[in-house]
């Protein structure tokens, strides 16, 4: 109240010397007048207690709790220790994209004997890597047209969520480097088909782009869209790791005409994903959809993407795969650390099966039905070093996906203000004033440099590791401290399952759970 009376009293004070002395007194009297009338409307507002007890001077609050997240992030948190990116990978991700060097002098910033801390097991007998980049054929039995993916690709970030430069600026990236872009579940644009990169068309619960009037799948719809060139794999989306178990939103003001028209939804109102398919209900009915999305396509690849819930649900999943004698092509792990997507902070920081074990469990159980030779298995999900990469691929992963990495490639510098609209790099905002300072021609550039010289990094590190195809990898590659003096190896930490045994004789630890796993339902 003190810094209050004083405001008033120089109002008064600047008001009589401007009416009495001097015209030139004016401005300093408006500025305590204006500052004056902002207190007066603190005391009598009464929805913030802190500006009616400190008018005025609450605001300065206000203020700092805006700059916190900047302060934070350049100021406070040290290289390897910021979240959900720390400094040390959003550079080397920024180099890489510059196409500028990102080795760092003096050894490790990191605490190797941390609990958890994890070390990928070098040869004696390193091999030369591979001039030419590997990849991977997607495209099981019933598969047609097979598809070669690279092993890092652009994940799930739909148009509206992100800009129309920078969706342009993926894509053509993706044309320029060879690799995949998927077009996450808002709908397939013409910024997605314009510069010719490669496609993952993603249908999410919203059937966006391929939707009746009533909100529910289009097949019709759907076989055209999906016939485009540039569409190479169709993507079924059951959840993702930011949000598991509930739906996205959109907010209605990025929801322009332009969005609306994609998503065949009303212009200017926010979007909500259900967090459920209306297309099936049961373990068999995905499956069977699955396979009736693969025959809409011509059979191109098909498949679908989750954040692993429970393991019983998921074999439940196999039991209706083996049934039916249908699978798809590929299945998408998603990890709840989280991605490009807003959500709840409950659902954020509580729900969901992290990566390393959601892979785990999927590739385990794929092999332990026998399946695993017909499926690919994709990892997404805090991947942007080729570290990142070779550790997934030693989990039983076939090859990766990457959303936040590409955004960093882009110019992303973790605002996390992505569902708000003001994005400060022109990212994540349907503002055409700040999508504009993004150029599509020089960002396009670098997402394709940061892809090749990670999968290159990636190379080279399986290359140490004596393996030349990422085939070669192994649980036991990769060593996790579970003790302050134990190394453990990855093939010691789970019950990893030999190929065909569910079917024969399941272990103990998995007994129960194959055992309640119920094809025609989705049992908790």
């Amino acid at each position: 109240m003190l810094f209050f009376g004083l405001t008033c009293c120089c109002a008064l004070a600047t008001t009589v010397l401007a009416v009495v002395a001097s015209a030139w007194w004016w401005p300093a009297a408006a500025v305590f007048l204006a500052s004056a009338a902002v207190g007066v409307w603190d005391l009598l507002q009464t929805r913030h207690a802190v500006l009616r007890n400190y008018p005025l001077l609450g605001h300065m609050r206000y203020l700092l709790e805006g700059l916190r997240p900047e302060l934070q992030q350049y100021f406070v948190e040290r290289n390897f220790d910021g979240r959900p990116f720390d400094r040390d990978v959003r550079s080397i991700v920024y180099e890489r994209a510059k196409g500028t060097d990102a080795e760092e002098p003096f050894g490790t910033d990191q605490d190797m004997y941390a609990d958890g801390y994890e070390l990928l097991v070098p040869s004696m007998a390193p091999a030369s890597p591979p001039e030419r980049l590997p990849s991977v054929r997607v495209g099981g039995p019933a598969c047609r047209h097979p598809y070669d993916m690279a092993l890092l690709n652009v994940s799930a970030m739909s148009f509206g969520a992100l800009s129309t430069n920078a969706v342009l600026a993926l894509n053509h990236g993706a044309a320029r480097g060879g690799f995949a872009h998927d077009t996450g579940e808002g709908g397939l644009s013409e910024h997605h088909l314009r510069p010719g990169g490669d496609l993952i068309w993603e249908i999410g619960t919203g059937y966006f782009g391929c939707r009746t009037s009533d909100g529910g799948f289009d097949e019709g719809e759907f076989a055209d869209k999906a016939a485009h060139d540039h569409v190479k794999c169709v993507s079924l989306k059951l959840s993702q790791g930011a949000k598991p178990g509930i739906g996205g939103v959109l907010p209605g003001g990025k929801v322009n005409a332009e969005i609306a028209r994609v998503r065949e939804v009303p212009q200017g109102e926010t979007v909500i994903s259900p967090p459920y398919h209306r297309v099936f209900s049961t373990p068999r009915e995905l499956v069977r959809f699955v396979g009736r999305m693969r025959e809409l396509a011509d059979g191109k690849p098909t498949g679908f993407k989750l954040c692993l819930t429970s393991r019983r649900q998921f074999l439940a999943v196999c039991k209706a795969m083996l049934e039916e004698d249908i699978t798809p092509d590929f299945i998408v792990v998603d990890g709840a650390e989280g991605g490009t997507g807003a959500a709840p902070l409950e659902f954020a920081d509580g729900l969901g099966t992290p990566l390393t074990e959601g892979l785990t469990t999927v590739h385990n159980a794929l092999v332990g039905t026998g399946l695993r030779d017909r499926i690919r298995i994709g990892a997404s999900g805090k991947i942007a070093t080729g570290t990142d990469i070779v550790k997934r691929l030693a989990q039983g992963a076939d090859y990766t996906n990457s959303a936040r990495a590409m955004m960093f490639a882009l110019g992303c510098i973790q605002a996390q203000r992505c569902h708000t609209n003001t994005c400060p790099t022109g990212v994540t905002t349907q503002d055409p004033r700040r999508a504009r300072a993004l150029d599509v021609a020089d960002k396009s550039e670098r997402v394709s440099r940061f892809q090749e010289a990670t999968v290159r990094s990636a190379v080279q590190i399986m290359a140490a590791m004596g393996v030349t195809d990422p085939a070669q990898l192994r649980p036991h590659m990769l060593l996790r401290r579970t003790e302050p003096t134990t190394l453990t190896p990855g093939d010691e930490l789970y019950d990893l399952l030999e190929p065909g045994r569910l079917l024969a004789e399941p272990p103990a630890s998995w007994a129960a759970d194959w055992t309640a796993a119920d094809p025609d339902r989705f049992t908790v």
